[in-house]
């Protein structure tokens, strides 16, 4: 009987996400990687990703199939062609830092960083959903993050960005709910990546005595938020926002 419970467990996990399709912009990095992962270990069919440049591809991602995109010009280009393929899931993960204090921020650093990660959501947001609304089927989630509600001095552009997927969040999940799409977002606290790595021991010492939980987060665990927002036990979730943080931002 044991043996059959975790059979059925396994298979289960396994047709998850059968015969659908996922979109992941910014697969290369930590958590856009762990997505594809997560999504492939449990029976997605078809995994696409986006990169601005084919290099940043690892050898263990041939699983994945890349567009190379360059999101900080992407009113430019033909998405008709460029994403010649309808998806279930959008995953719009890729960001952008350029953090300085305001008083000597540039221009280009706050034009590029809204471009990125907010203003590309808009044109990639216009041609899925509408395939989405023709379907009546679609899951679209937003990677945030916790410093969009608590702020965080020198990331004026950066949290200005991510802030306003909070109301793009909520508007569009009103709009595309008649139609069996939700939209939601994840909003990360502290996260180990490349970026931590590079922190010394006093800096990661004054990160970690922030967090209840006294840990860094991994990206695993918010491919299981995505993978959850997307999943059918998320169904009638529309609109809101999951904060995978260790208790830093009780939101």
């Amino acid at each position: 009987m044991k043996e059959k419970s975790i059979l059925f467990a396994v298979l289960r996990i396994l047709i998850l996400f059968k015969d659908k399709k996922l979109l992941v912009t910014g697969g290369t990095g930590s958590i856009g990687s762990s997505i594809c992962k997560y999504f492939s270990n449990n029976g997605c069919k078809e995994i696409y990703s986006t990169t601005t440049n084919m290099n940043k591809v690892k050898s263990d991602q041939n699983f994945i199939k890349f567009k190379e995109l360059d999101l900080n010009n992407i009113e430019n280009l033909n998405l008709d062609t460029l994403f010649d393929f309808d998806i279930d899931y959008l995953i719009l993960n890729a960001g952008l830092n350029r953090d300085n204090i305001f008083l000597r921020m540039s221009t280009d650093d706050w034009t590029s960083v809204i471009n990125v990660n907010l203003n590309s959501s808009f044109y990639i947001l216009k041609h899925f959903t509408k395939k989405m609304v023709k379907k009546r089927f679609g899951r679209v989630v937003f990677i945030s993050s916790v410093v969009a509600h608590t702020g965080n001095q020198g990331q004026v552009n950066y949290t200005a960005s991510k802030a306003a997927i909070s109301g793009l969040v909520k508007s569009l999940a009103l709009e595309l709910s008649t139609r069996n799409i939700t939209v939601n977002s994840v909003a990360p606290g502290f996260i180990q990546s490349n970026m931590t790595d590079k922190l010394n021991e006093e800096q990661k010492k004054s990160i970690l005595e922030k967090i209840p939980m006294k840990k860094l987060g991994d990206s695993s665990d918010i491919a299981k938020a995505v993978g959850f927002l997307c999943s059918e036990n998320a169904n009638y979730i529309t609109g809101q926002t999951i904060h995978v943080n260790g208790g830093l931002a009780l939101i």
